[in-house]
């Protein structure tokens, strides 16, 4: 006579169901599955539930993407200057410099002492204010 008895788990490794039915005993209920798993060619049981969600067909996302501005304050131009026209970023023309930021959007962030000549995508209130005081354009 056997005084221990093997657990039923250890004795129904490898059977897959361990002694039950293929659909029972596996939670969720029969459904099979949880949520809408199983919501595929004959999911009469689940109709209602596809019907009323608004995007469960189909593809969702993005649509284009998004172009990201780049953003410069006025006394980083004014510090950077010296590098800018090194780089072919902006040049001399007569008593003013020619600054060409096609890319950019100016902030008014910091002192600004020089005459610039500004091309550049936008410009903010505060920054056109410093730059036109100086005796500056924005184009």
């Amino acid at each position: 006579m056997k005084l221990k008895k093997k657990r039923k788990s250890v004795r129904m490794r490898g059977s897959r169901t361990h002694g039950w039915a293929m659909k029972k005993h596996k939670g969720s209920g029969n459904v099979g599955g949880k949520g809408m798993a199983g919501a595929g060619k004959r999911a009469a049981q689940k109709k209602t539930k596809i019907l009323n969600l608004e995007h469960y067909f189909g593809k969702r996302g993005m649509k284009g993407k998004r172009k990201m501005t780049k953003i410069i304050n006025v006394g980083d131009i004014e510090k950077n200057i010296s590098n800018m026209i090194a780089g072919g970023e902006a040049k001399k023309s007569g008593d003013a410099i020619e600054v060409n930021l096609p890319d950019y959007k100016v902030l008014g962030g910091g002192e600004l002492t020089l005459k610039l000549i500004l091309h550049a995508n936008s410009v903010s209130k505060s920054a056109r204010e410093k730059i036109e005081k100086r005796g500056g354009k924005i184009i």
